[in-house]
């Protein structure tokens, strides 16, 4: 439904990854080797998907990941996404790049949990500003993504063009076109732009990329953002065991193993046959969640069955919002709840708390 409703250059913002995207298909192939070893014989009448994460309680083992320049797929964009998280009691992290303020966003999601994503920056006074507004607006941790001193090569997003603010030029006006719903709305509705940066005349993602993310960036300067942060620290894009083991000596809280979507580095490590490992050794002094090619309610119990605390998740989102708006991500939510507590029946399992390796084998 969302390839239908949305232009193909849209879609494939939302559904491409880097280069060959060989990142993005090895990350969607480790789920699929995974093996569940289920328990017979059990009382699975009542099953509870509440957890813990950062020490709160979340109503599902999932995060909504932070998504930048959501407004483009579907006008309702970041409001939606938040107001669903929220009455699904789970937690939803806005984008430094995305269309709505934090302070808008908090509007909107009431008393839901609120995560922010920030790249780091080169101008650091600029970011310590976002920072924050994002404190005052009731965001409870800081999503500080590490894996993009440099954009990658997004080729779909090249191929078809796509700008920020989108530009209508004869081709993209044709595309958008053949699938006037989304066109009427953007051009009926208010600009899309930045709200937490400045915005300028359009761009490509690999022009704004390049003139944001800084390259200089090193370990140290996680002191300078632990400093500045008074909330849960998280690092999110670390792909080798090493740099995991190191980040609770910088007062991180969580790490979330993510080769960003397969959009950065293509080849780059797979986030869950990375957790096993990870978990094992620094599990213990913080928590670990991981992301990419998750598609699934039983994505999800087999992450946490393998040590992650929770899964975050972006495009199956963002296709329900390009399908039906608020009410497509609302569906999405029903269709992972009722995937995890299905796989947890058929595991013999009736907490979350109760996951553990004996139900799963990954194979290699």
């Amino acid at each position: 439904m969302a390839r239908r409703r949305t232009p193909r250059s849209v879609f494939d913002y939302v559904d491409g990854g880097a280069e060959r995207e060989v990142a993005l298909g090895r990350a969607r192939a480790a789920f699929d080797r995974v093996e569940f070893v289920p328990h017979v014989l059990r009382d699975v009448s009542t099953v509870s998907t509440e957890t813990q994460i950062l020490g709160r309680p979340s109503a599902l083992p999932f995060v909504f990941a932070p998504t930048g320049f959501t407004r483009m797929m579907h006008t309702a964009g970041e409001p939606a996404v938040a107001r669903a998280a929220a009455a699904a009691g789970i937690p939803y992290a806005l984008s430094t790049v995305g269309t709505t303020s934090p302070e808008d966003v908090a509007a909107a999601s009431g008393d839901g949990r609120r995560w922010f994503q920030l790249y780091v920056w080169r101008d650091r006074e600029r970011s310590r500003a976002l920072m924050d507004r994002a404190w005052a607006a009731g965001f409870e941790a800081l999503v500080l993504t590490v894996d993009v001193p440099v954009p990658g090569a997004r080729l779909r997003d090249s191929r078809s063009g796509l700008t920020i603010p989108p530009t209508l030029s004869a081709r993209t006006f044709i595309d958008g076109a053949l699938h006037p719903r989304w066109l009427v709305d953007f051009l009926t509705t208010e600009p899309l732009t930045f709200a937490s940066m400045p915005s300028g005349p359009s761009m490509s993602l690999e022009q704004i990329a390049g003139s944001m993310f800084d390259p200089t960036v090193e370990w140290d300067d996680l002191h300078w953002f632990r400093e500045a942060w008074p909330g849960a620290l998280v690092v999110k894009g670390v792909q080798r065991l090493d740099d995991a083991v190191r980040l609770p000596d910088y007062g991180v809280d969580a790490v979330v193993l993510s080769n960003h979507g397969g959009r950065q580095l293509d080849r780059a490590p797979t986030p869950l046959e990375l957790l096993p490992d990870v978990v094992h050794e620094v599990g213990s002094r913080l928590e670990v969640l991981v992301d990419t090619g998750v598609r699934s309610g039983a994505d999800a119990v087999a992450a946490v069955a393998l040590g992650a605390s929770a899964v975050l998740v972006g495009r199956a989102y963002l296709y329900g919002l390009m399908a039906g708006g608020e009410a497509g991500v609302q569906r999405v939510i029903e269709l992972l709840r009722a995937d995890v507590v299905r796989t947890m029946q058929l595991l013999g399992v009736t907490r979350v708390s109760d996951l553990d390796e004996s139900v799963v084998r990954l194979w290699t």
